[in-house]
């Protein structure tokens, strides 16, 4: 749930209706013929098409009779068993294809009904299992199981590979469309065909979905006198309740912090800035946006709080779950020397995306940045590796033991 930007601008362009409607005619009539002919007068027709382009604003040199011919053929010839194709329908698709060709897997176009199912996901108010999911390689990919939800109970792990979904294979799925097929009344199910990370043999799990709600942190004082504040997910509340936490933790009366971020999936920008804030002096950088050619960078700056000495002795622990803005934090931490981390190298999920309306009830999701670290490290392209790799093994999750932690503490109480 990256932040959304939603004051994007949209551009009125400005048409001479008369002559529009004239070359709109000229083309239809050209396209007709064309088809009956097999199409021998393509010429003339790219000629047309580029006095349209020129028209509209598009492209030059681009020829778009080839869509208009495939679009005159399927109206012809086509015959389905389940009736006639709504015309509507066949924009969104193409739209969506040319979504498509763009590579992204966060850049999707979201038709009505998808496009009502993201609003219900950013109020916060709808059914499901209770996962973050992402492309990876190419493969539909859980970031992570939020902690005490259906998918973390029924056995869901950061980094499964999500192969099928109620028999659909999930090759060709966009992360949207995998989320619609997931996603569904509570009490009701689903099931998947996943590969844990650690195996290579697929495993079908049921999953009987619920209301989600999200959790956001602990806090705990553990016996050695080492504070350790675990948070789920960077919410519009996270910094309120992340400033308690180390209320909590001064008045501990402990120098020794550990901030668990594994199974963090990330959540909102402001949130990530906010935090890394009561470490870093004012002007920091904190995170890089970078927009390649379309833009100047913007740098996120510490906002001073830097409520702590040199005295705080600090882990970050990650994982594979780590993404987004859980990155951003532990980049942040890392690069200014704050803390050492410790666990497995990050999802990698560090991009943009800003939600534009295109009518009245669809959207565009477009990936417009690349977020980086202070140094300018790609998050997307290399995730965050840890100063101290430490995996955590089946048998050390079924014994119930946390090696990741046990060597935070170790390097906190100054055994390593």
């Amino acid at each position: 749930m990256d932040e959304l930007d939603f004051e994007g601008k949209s551009k009125k362009l400005l048409k001479r209706f008369a002559a529009i409607s004239v070359l709109v005619i000229a083309v239809a009539g050209i396209f007709l013929f064309g088809v009956y002919l097999g199409f021998q007068n393509r010429p003339a027709v790219s000629r047309i098409t580029e006095l349209v382009n020129k028209e509209e604003g598009l492209p030059a040199g681009v020829d778009f009779s080839p869509f208009w011919k495939t679009w005159s053929i399927l109206n012809q010839r086509f015959v389905s068993d389940n009736g006639a194709v709504d015309e509507q329908e066949k924009v969104w698709g193409a739209i969506k294809g040319l979504v498509d060709s763009y590579g992204d897997p966060y850049t999707t176009f979201m038709p009505p009904v998808e496009a009502k199912m993201f609003d219900e996901d950013i109020s916060g108010n709808f059914g499901g299992v209770g996962m973050e999911i992402g492309m990876k390689d190419g493969v539909i990919t859980v970031v992570a199981p939020l902690k005490n939800t259906p998918a973390d109970q029924a056995g869901i792990k950061a980094g499964d590979k999500i192969i099928e979904i109620d028999g659909k294979i999930t090759s060709g799925v966009s992360v949207d469309e995998a989320v619609r097929l997931i996603r569904g009344e509570s009490g009701t199910e689903v099931v998947l065909l996943v590969i844990h990370p650690d195996t290579n043999e697929p495993i079908e799990i049921s999953i009987t979905r619920g209301t989600i709600e999200i959790p956001t942190i602990d806090a705990e004082l553990r016996a050695d006198g080492v504070f350790v504040i675990s948070l789920y997910n960077f919410s519009a509340n996270s910094p309120n309740l992340f400033r308690d936490a180390l209320r909590e933790f001064i008045e501990s009366e402990t120098d020794k912090l550990v901030l668990d971020l594994r199974g963090n999936p990330g959540g909102y920008l402001d949130a990530a800035v906010d935090m890394a804030s009561f470490f870093l002096p004012a002007g920091k950088a904190i995170v890089r946006e970078d927009f390649g050619e379309k833009e100047e960078e913007v740098i996120y700056r510490s906002r001073g709080y830097d409520i702590f000495n040199e005295n705080l002795k600090m882990v970050v622990l990650i994982d594979g779950g780590s993404a987004s803005a859980s990155e951003i934090l532990a980049g942040a931490l890392s690069e200014h020397s704050k803390a050492k981390l410790v666990g497995t190298k990050t999802f990698g999920k560090g991009s943009v995306q800003e939600l534009l309306p295109i009518t009245s009830d669809t959207s565009l999701k477009v990936t417009v940045a690349r977020w980086l670290t202070p140094s300018g490290k790609s998050i997307s392209k290399e995730g965050l590796m840890p100063d101290y790799v430490v995996e955590t093994t089946e048998a050390d999750t079924t014994g119930d033991r946390d090696p990741q932690m046990e060597k935070a503490v170790q390097i906190l109480l100054g055994k390593i």
